[in-house]
């Protein structure tokens, strides 16, 4: 009998598995829509229906608001996510009875060809996708300006200090090959007499 294969392994080990989900359960949230293989979309559905139904749970019933509350961040290991997801997702989906989530088919991944997913929340935010996608290194449009037109110069410059360099050695080398050619010439001759 085939016993304990209700989910896809993924090639992974049990507890590399749960933190991946918790890594991606927390991006859906935060972005409400990600791009990732077929696979582990599918996988992934269920876990965050159940975590939005948890949120629903707890609107419901203050009781067990946090238990409930709790439960999610066990799961899903990111307190600002939970929160994201019990005050506004829960919300949003109060009236909804499941089906929060939809996969979408994408393709294939160029390199490997694995079948591509997107998944996202029914009626998302779409201003929400790469939203504090993490810390930026430049505060505006243009400071970045500034440090490529910095960075194009220097390595401009360094081109031109490189081509110096190979010039003269190309110089020095070509002077070295015609001593060394005609050295040898001198061997090869020398030998046959």
């Amino acid at each position: 009998m085939n016993h304990g294969i209700k989910q896809r392994k993924l090639n992974r080990t049990t507890p590399h598995r749960q933190a991946m989900f918790a890594n991606m359960a927390a991006a859906l949230v935060k972005h409400e829509q990600i791009i990732t293989t077929l696979p582990k979309a599918k996988e992934l559905k269920p876990i965050v229906e159940k975590l939005v139904t948890l949120g629903k749970k707890a609107k419901a019933d203050p009781k067990t608001a946090l238990a409930n509350r709790r439960r999610a961040i066990s799961i899903m290991r990111d307190k600002d996510q939970v929160a994201k997801l019990f005050d506004v997702i829960a919300e949003r989906y109060a009236k909804r009875n499941g089906g929060y989530i939809r996969v979408l088919k994408a393709g294939f991944r160029y390199g490997d060809a694995a079948p591509i997913a997107v998944i996202e929340f029914v009626d998302r935010d779409v201003s929400a996708k790469g939203k504090d996608s993490g810390p930026t290194q430049y505060a505006d449009e243009a400071e970045y300006k500034a440090a490529q037109e910095a960075a194009k110069a220097e390595k401009a410059e360094k081109k031109a200090k490189t081509k110096i360099e190979k010039g003269d050695s190309a110089k020095a080398k070509k002077d070295a090959g015609a001593a060394g050619g005609k050295a040898t010439v001198r061997k090869a001759s020398q030998r046959g007499k």
